[in-house]
């Protein structure tokens, strides 16, 4: 599966627990997504899906990657993880990003995300055929559901054509998820402002360049990173802005940096095949990510911040580059 080393762990780590090898292609700099030119290059005979990211609330070139899938009759799965409310322009509309674009997208309720149901997560597909599957795969495979059968004025006996998993969100995790499912819009538009005064503010600030947000994008804002001038220690800057009551974080990791990716776990997309320079001390042919986890900060952003609290992450982050 063509996918990103640059993104949380669990993108590559769902490939491998289907038994799948990830073959890991480089990300643009500027919007720290997969970089689709490199995509067609990474595909071979063996290729199943490309799995694209839509890094920390920034949409992916959907329409770039989705030419390139279709033309090699590849389907296109989207980590939507920290995308909800997130738009892209799309055959000259704006829509939300889960329509989906691609065949399957899938989404985060982890607590740090937009919504949040404590954890869990769902999946939105336009096939009816997958969207069936999905739903006999997170209950165990049982052919009718347990409200279902509950609720018929008939007996009605299960089935279990397939081996299924307990992937079911609780009817609590729902319920607090429909309700702030209403108060989303008002989430975004929130976090798009804060989002256009960090852009203003850290226009005029040396040392430190903005997060950057491609005319056919709309992101949400999830998280807001930001990339260190060559010269800047990130660990330094980052403890300067701790001691000084501002905690940030860095950038999403590399999956082929870790020790859980040792040589052979995953292949390269330029070469299609085990990486010899990989590894904890990084491949050539990923350097685009690489960078950007050793030089990116992710600045705090929520949509409960005020004026007075982003003013002071301002304050920290220029004390710490001076």
């Amino acid at each position: 599966m063509v996918t990103v080393s640059h993104s949380f762990i669990a993108t590559a780590n769902a490939v491998r627990y289907c038994g799948a090898i990830p073959v890991f292609v480089d990300v643009e700099p500027d919007t720290f997504n997969i970089d689709p030119a490199l995509i067609d290059g990474a595909i071979s005979e063996r290729t199943k899906a490309i799995l694209c990211v839509h890094q920390l609330g920034m949409p992916c070139d959907l329409a770039a990657i989705v030419t390139v899938a279709r033309r090699r009759g590849i389907p296109v799965i989207e980590d939507a993880a920290c995308a909800i409310g997130s738009e892209i322009l799309y055959d000259d509309r704006w829509e939300r990003i889960g329509r989906p674009h691609g065949d399957i997208a899938c989404f985060s309720f982890h607590p740090r995300k937009l919504l949040s149901t404590g954890d869990g997560g769902m999946l939105v597909t336009r096939d009816a055929a997958l969207d069936g599957r999905f739903r006999l795969l997170r209950q165990h495979g049982m052919s009718v559901s347990d409200t279902a059968r509950h609720s018929s004025s008939q007996v009605v006996f299960e089935e279990y054509p397939t081996l299924g998993f307990n992937y079911r969100m609780t009817d609590i995790q729902a319920a607090i998820g429909r309700e702030q499912l209403k108060r989303l819009t008002a989430i975004v538009e929130r976090r798009r402002l804060l989002a256009a005064r960090y852009h203003t503010a850290l226009a005029g600030m040396r040392g430190v360049r903005p997060p950057v947000e491609p005319a056919w994008a709309r992101s949400n804002w999830q998280s807001y990173t930001v990339l260190l001038d060559p010269g800047h220690d990130q660990r330094r800057v980052m403890q300067r802005m701790l001691d000084a009551g501002v905690s940030t974080r860095r950038p999403a990791m590399n999956a082929h940096r870790e020790a859980a990716y040792p040589t052979g776990t995953w292949f390269c997309g330029v070469s299609r095949q085990a990486c010899t320079c990989g590894g904890p001390g990084g491949c050539e042919c990923l350097r685009t990510g690489e960078a950007i986890q050793d030089s990116g900060v992710v600045l705090p952003l929520f949509h409960q911040m005020t004026d007075a609290e982003q003013e002071t992450v301002l304050r920290s982050l220029g004390a710490a580059l001076a």
